[in-house]
């Protein structure tokens, strides 16, 4: 059939060149794949090194293995080798590939023998593939070796075949990263031959090699498996290309893969079988768990083993969900559809006709109600252990504990019931024995309660059934009675204690859940950076129930900047931790894959704007795993302190920023009043002076004193700016000296309407003292200046002919000034902006009168002497602006009266 795409169809994937443009400033990857020890890996990544050596590459060796072969250390002549790095270990030192020194020497290509070696403890990374990653992150192209039984996902089949636990497992997404593959491949029969001749190890290691793992029907099974991981490789990379460059299919239907994991012990062998059935569809997969009961959240070893798998899952390229629901498979099957799964991976249950007459499992209920897709139910290579139906044994302290409270409540009941029958005539004194088992099942637990059903079932026998004092029993129906009170009292004191072991968790989750609100909550309202640091430090101190520290970038580098308890030094290795945490943004130190030798699990505070520094916390009695809920609970912590962060800092750049744009305001706007105010009198003072000096002796006597005027008049001018620019500058900086004498305003209102009466001549001012005014503390020529101000600024506003009114009154215990005008008034948006400096209204010609400092002055020296000073426009007239002044009145005799005036 022709193909009928056309050539606008046929564009490249957009997920495919995403890929390829993900490695362009990444190193190369080759891998050489064997199915053994002593195929010849080694020798063919050396070999094919120094070709490309000849051909002038330069090739340098990292760490390279010989194990004492001969023909493999024949080809290390002439390479360059990289000194390994010494780390001490229990008492002696191992020699370990130094990754540092690889990146400084920056070779085009470096030999790193041993993908899946595990690194000594001390070292950044645990495990070699790690370093390698690396290497390639800074751009340097590696050939390193692999055999196929240390793949992660294939650790359990190969212990089938071979009947050994590899311990050393490289993840098999770090193998799918590898750019080329190369298969180095050797019958059976040959590498058996080999072995026997000494060419694999040395030959006190080869009899035991030969009756272990170097069997015909061992190798011939490794051999398949690398042979077909090779050729499924081959397949992706030949399917990448055509997508690279638009080349039409057909391909493979895409399949969607979920594998269920539990609390049992086959939960690995179900997510490796899921991951190697992912490998094969070259499919996406995720890996579910399902919390049913809160009984998990108490059963710690089932935790450690949900948390084992689901971070197997993540390493073998899972992505992993976690979900709480009271009905697993109808949760299984809704995530199924919403996320279009096509198969279903789950274990087999446990044996046990009972437990699965009451409580199918769930493979069984999925393979009954599943529709539309596939479900795969895998088996355990041996008869798995039953889930035990009671919890886990509590330690002896505890054991003990729930033992005698057992013993003291059964001995209660014991009492009571011998008190009651005296008193009364009760034919079910059972009840009170059965009381006991529900106060022990809800103070001490499961264990306590079964104990207390136990003693009494016993006791009330013992007591209180005929023949009494001896444990026979004489009517059968006694003992019908007794057996179902036994029935009674077990199931009663085991759901009462299941229901505190669910309370407790349920606490624990509320307590999470409330730690999480009270850090939102104080977060919300936290203005400093230090605040932030100490709180984050705290909150982490509580959930983690141990140590925690915070740290800050500055300059590049880390610093500490809070911790709980107060701690201000950190080990080598935890520096490490955090610098790698803070550099790579994940995780690291304790419980992790990088540096996991030190006492802090790091976590880096991450921001919008890239990662900020680094959380790190060390629990006082550290676990094996660190529990689901604490790390969601410090990685929200984490989150939610970087974002306060960078608000904190965001909060301080725009507080600089308006700083900064009221600065540049101030500057142009003085910048502008200088170079009007000071240009306009000069340039009259410099006509007047240039005229009496060229034309003085042709003038009449008139004309030189008009000149001589304006030359004083624009000089006066000049010095109350200047005088202006000066009081600004002292009031900014306190440094105006404000006296406190007895100041009589009235004294001060005549003065100040006498000196406009000489500075403006054309202008008419009323004043209205009232008789009885008060008077004040404050600064007689201060206070003069001030009104002056506001008689000159009311002046330039108002239009001849207009009349300025001063007035003086006493309001609410106060001695209130007024000066109003007749002028334009000022508009509405501005009447709080004029007593900022340089600010000045605009006039119909688009010039300001004036230089914008007067009112800012007045309201200064108002303020050094305790009074406030407001604008009104219009004013109480209906035209106009009033400027309105309030003093605090003084505690002095009043002035004598003084009638109403004019001036």
């Amino acid at each position: 059939m022709a193909d009928t795409t056309s050539p606008r169809d046929a564009r490249p994937s957009p997920k495919a060149l995403l890929e390829l443009a993900a490695k362009e400033n990444r190193g190369k990857l080759k891998v050489f794949l064997g199915m053994a020890p002593g195929v010849g890996k080694t020798y063919a990544m050396l070999s094919a090194a120094r070709a490309l050596k000849s051909e002038g590459v330069d090739v340098v060796v990292g760490v390279v293995e010989t194990h004492g072969r001969q023909d493999t250390s024949a080809l290390l002549e002439g390479l360059e080798v990289l000194p390994r790095r010494p780390v001490p270990y229990r008492n002696r030192t191992l020699m370990e590939f130094d990754v540092d020194a690889a990146i400084a020497r920056r070779p085009q290509l470096l030999l790193v023998d041993e993908f899946a070696h595990s690194n000594a403890p001390g070292l950044v990374h645990p495990k070699r593939y790690q370093d390698v990653e690396g290497v390639l992150q800074a751009g340097i192209d590696v050939w390193t070796t692999l055999n196929v039984q240390h793949l992660e996902s294939l650790t359990d089949v190969v212990q089938r075949i071979a009947g050994i636990t590899v311990r050393e497992t490289v993840p098999d997404r770090a193998l799918e990263r590898a750019d080329e593959l190369v298969m180095v491949d050797l019958p059976p029969e040959e590498l058996l031959q080999r072995l026997k001749d000494g060419k694999v190890y040395l030959p006190e290691n080869v009899r035991r090699a030969l009756d272990k793992f170097f069997q015909l029907s061992t190798l011939t099974a490794l051999r398949e498996l690398a042979l077909r991981r090779a050729a499924d490789r081959v397949d992706e990379q030949m399917i990448s290309q055509l997508r690279q460059r638009g080349i039409g299919g057909p391909w493979p239907t895409a399949e969607r893969l979920l594998v269920c994991i539990g609390p049992d012990e086959m939960s690995e062998t179900v997510v490796r079988a899921a991951a190697r059935m992912a490998a094969a569809l070259k499919s996406e997969w995720f890996a579910i768990h399902l919390a049913q009961s809160e009984r998990e959240d108490t059963d710690r070893a089932a935790l450690r083993r949900v948390e084992k798998a689901m971070r197997l899952a993540d390493r073998l390229g899972a992505t992993t969900v976690r979900v709480n629901t009271q009905d697993l498979a109808a949760e299984v099957l809704a995530f199924a559809k919403r996320n279009n799964i096509t198969q279903i991976i789950v274990g087999r249950a446990s044996p046990g006709f009972a437990r699965r007459l009451f409580r199918p499992s769930l493979s069984d209920v999925l393979t009954k109600e599943a529709t539309g897709l596939s479900v795969t139910v895998v088996a355990p290579d041996a008869p798995p252990p039953p889930r035990p139906f009671l919890p886990e044994i509590p330690k002896p302290s505890a054991l003990w504990t729930s033992g005698l409270a057992a013993v003291g409540a059964v001995a209660a009941g014991v009492a009571a019931g011998k008190l009651l029958e005296r008193a009364t005539d009760l034919p079910n004194l059972s009840m009170v024995f059965l009381l006991a088992v529900l106060v022990c099942a809800v103070r001490f637990g499961l264990y306590s309660a079964i104990a207390a059903a136990a003693l009494s079932f016993v006791a009330f026998n013992f007591f209180f059934i005929e023949p009494r004092y001896t444990l026979t029993v004489a009517s059968p129906h006694e003992l019908f009675s007794l057996v179902i009170f036994l029935v009674v009292a077990v199931a009663t004191g085991s759901l009462a204690g299941r229901l505190r072991e669910q309370a407790s968790a349920t606490r624990a989750r509320a307590e999470a859940t409330q730690a999480l609100y009270e850090f939102s909550r104080k977060l919300s309202g936290v203005p400093k950076i230090d605040d932030v640091l100490w709180l984050l430090a705290a909150q982490s101190s509580t959930v983690i129930k141990g140590r925690s520290i915070v740290l800050l970038e500055s300059a590049g580098e880390l610093s500490i900047e809070g911790s709980w308890p107060p701690e201000d030094e950190l080990g080598t290795a935890d520096w490490a931790a955090a610098r790698w945490a803070f550099r790579k943004g994940e995780p690291a130190g304790r419980l992790t894959g990088t540096m996991p030798s030190a006492v802090f699990h790091f976590r880096p505070l991450m921001s919008s704007s890239g990662p900020l520094g680094a959380v790190g916390v060390a629990a006082d009695e550290p676990d094996e795993e660190m529990p689901t809920a604490t790390a969601s609970a410090l990685q929200s912590f984490a989150d939610q302190a970087a974002i306060a962060i960078e608000r904190t800092r965001l909060v301080e750049k725009a507080a600089k920023a308006a700083t900064a744009a009221e600065s540049e305001r101030l500057r142009s706007a003085l910048l502008s009043s200088v170079s009007h105010d000071l240009r306009t009198p000069l340039a009259s003072i410099l006509g007047s002076a240039t005229s009496l000096r060229q034309l003085g002796d042709r003038m009449n006597i008139k004309e030189r004193a008009d000149l001589l005027a304006t030359i004083e008049e624009e000089a006066t001018r000049l010095s109350t700016f200047v005088s202006n620019l000066l009081d600004m500058t002292r009031l900014e900086a306190g440094a105006l000296d404000i006296r406190r004498d007895w100041v009589d305003v009235r004294d001060v209102v005549s003065g100040v309407v006498a000196r406009a009466a000489k500075a403006f001549p054309g202008r008419s001012t009323q004043t209205s003292v009232e008789s009885d005014l008060p008077l004040i503390r404050g600064d007689a020529a201060l206070l003069e200046q001030v009104l002056f101000n506001l008689l000159d600024n009311a002046h330039k506003n108002s239009p001849p002919g207009a009349v300025t009114r001063v007035a003086a009154s006493v309001a609410a215990g106060r001695v209130r000034i007024t000066v109003s005008d007749q002028g334009v008034g000022i508009p509405a948006e501005a009447l709080t902006k004029v007593f900022d400096k340089f600010y000045r209204v605009q006039t119909g010609d688009g010039r300001a009168p004036g230089t914008g400092l007067g009112l800012s002055i007045a309201a200064g020296i108002i303020a050094a002497m305790g009074g406030t000073i407001e604008a009104k426009s219009p004013s109480p007239e209906g035209k106009g602006t009033e400027m309105t002044i309030l003093l605090p009145r003084g505690e002095g005799p009043p002035a004598p009266a003084v009638e109403k005036g004019s001036a």
